[in-house]
């Protein structure tokens, strides 16, 4: 019986973590995306452009690609620990 609890709760965490890295994985790319489009158009106007990811300063976008991290840390370790609990209801049984 006890399998059966760990084989459930190991599935739930691991759906709430895929779940939930979803956001984080979606604003990511967007961050690199909008990064990429912002470096061809500073190359197409020949460079002239000067932010502060120039001059090494953390900008809002370096602040959130952190958070993003972060986020997803703590969805990878649900993860594991889902993972982790499917596999001691094997071994439980």
């Amino acid at each position: 019986m006890i399998n059966v609890v760990l084989w459930v709760v190991g599935v739930v965490l691991l759906g709430v973590a895929i779940w939930r890295i979803r956001a984080p994985l979606g604003r990511m790319n967007e961050l690199d995306r909008l990064a990429q489009n912002a470096a061809r158009y500073d190359s197409w106007r020949g460079g002239s452009r000067r932010t502060a990811a120039d001059e090494g300063e953390r900008t809002g976008a370096d602040e959130m690609r952190e958070m993003m991290r972060r986020q997803m840390l703590i969805c990878a370790a649900l993860a594991i620990v889902g993972v982790v609990l499917i596999v001691a209801g094997f071994a439980v049984r």
